[in-house]
């Protein structure tokens, strides 16, 4: 069987600036030079380490750190602003006399920006979030594998340790949650919010996706989609543009997607218009969401549930559709190897992850699942990106 085409960067001396064209163009006095060649123009000890940093994003910032590919707006946005935050807090938190440059960073910087982090009482997420950051930054300077594993810094096993597969059942009526009730309820306090939360209950749509969809123009006949003939199982499709902008096709083909597209249509003010109130922009509609949410006591504080539970319902839903069994977070048993795959790429598609182990975040773990298949070890140089600075 033929091997597909690795999405990894393949080592090479190519410039880091600019090699796919969603990125942007790069400075002009850069043109046709390496990274090498323009960090050098900034000497250690001389220029300002929070100059060097941003020369750093602006040469790396866009670019994932293992694959080829670009990573979204909002993970740049929120890269950027931790490091910077990140070297201004070694002053200001850490106790450093003066801000390191980039390059200089060490294991010290580390270690005393973790321990600012718990006396914070920041998520375990969070943290792992941050040394995430930081283990790319390490990466765009060839400081690979420079920031270790969490235990490293003192992190309990509990405290970093994160689960792949749905430990729970997260969806609504798990706990005891009557959804129509809780709905028609925000529907009479806000008819936009309650739109999005019938959209996430039948086609498992992330809370920005639902806002954002377009009730007009995003329903589309079959022909339309580009899908192969033997996947057709509705006349009318919806296009859902998700995470890392991958497009998606939801099949209306069961009176409750149909009824929460009807009821979205019958809000907006033209047939170009998105779900959200018109009154507000993006960001807004989030918050107002948020708001309304937290105001019927959709946390889990109140609940025990969020709008993502929702996405959860419907998603358990669909396994259970596909397969005739609950999934194993609600207690199924093992299926045979073929249906349970099957199964798990179709909850993974309707989702919007590429991969089909992203359906064990919802549907809990099978049997199927249970044993990797061993890859062979590649070592730390041979994974590298082409573009990345050697030291």
């Amino acid at each position: 069987m033929q091997n597909k085409a690795s999405r990894r960067r393949q080592q090479g001396s190519v410039s880091p600036g600019r090699l796919l064209a969603s990125e942007p163009t790069r400075r002009q006095p850069w043109a046709n030079k390496t990274a090498q060649d323009i960090l050098a123009g900034y000497q250690p000890g001389k220029a300002p380490p929070l100059k060097v940093l941003e020369v750093l994003l602006e040469l790396f910032n866009t670019l994932h750190t293992s694959l080829e590919k670009t990573v979204s707006h909002k993970t740049r946005y929120e890269r950027a602003q931790f490091l910077r935050r990140f070297f201004r807090d070694l002053k200001a938190k850490a106790g450093f006399n003066t801000i390191p440059d980039p390059r200089n960073l060490g294991q010290k910087h580390i270690h005393a920006m973790v321990q600012v982090w718990q006396r914070e009482q920041l998520a375990p997420a969070t943290i792992q979030t941050y040394l995430s950051f930081l283990r790319g930054l390490g990466m765009w300077m060839g400081k690979h594998g420079f920031v270790r594993e969490p235990a490293h810094y003192g992190l309990s096993v509990e405290e970093y340790q994160r689960h792949e597969y749905a430990q729970r059942d997260k969806s609504w009526s798990a706990a005891g949650v009557d959804i129509d009730e809780v709905i028609e309820r925000v529907c009479a306090c806000d008819r936009y919010v309650g739109a999005s939360l019938r959209l996430i209950n039948a086609m498992g749509l992330r809370r920005k996706e639902s806002i954002q969809f377009r009730p007009f123009e995003h329903v589309l006949p079959f022909s339309e989609t580009g899908l192969p003939l033997d996947r057709k199982t509705a006349d009318r499709y919806v296009r859902i543009k998700g995470k890392g902008g991958r497009v998606r096709f939801v099949p209306l083909d069961s009176p409750a997607r149909l009824a929460a597209v009807d009821l979205a249509q019958g809000l907006v003010c033209n047939r170009d218009a998105y779900l959200g109130d018109p009154a507000n922009d993006l960001k807004q509609n989030l918050r107002r969401f948020d708001y309304v949410l937290e105001k019927f006591g959709i946390t889990f504080r109140e609940l025990g549930v969020t709008a993502h539970g929702l996405r959860h319902e419907a998603l358990i839903q669909f396994f259970g559709d596909q397969t005739g069994e609950p999934p194993p977070v609600r207690g199924g048993g093992p299926l045979p190897p073929d249906l349970d795959r099957t199964a798990r790429q179709a909850v993974s598609e309707l989702a919007g992850h590429a991969r089909i182990r992203a359906s064990g975040a919802y549907c809990g773990k099978s049997v199927v699942m249970r044993t990797k298949v061993p890859t062979p070890a590649v070592s730390a140089k041979s994974s590298n990106s082409d573009l990345l600075i050697s030291q």
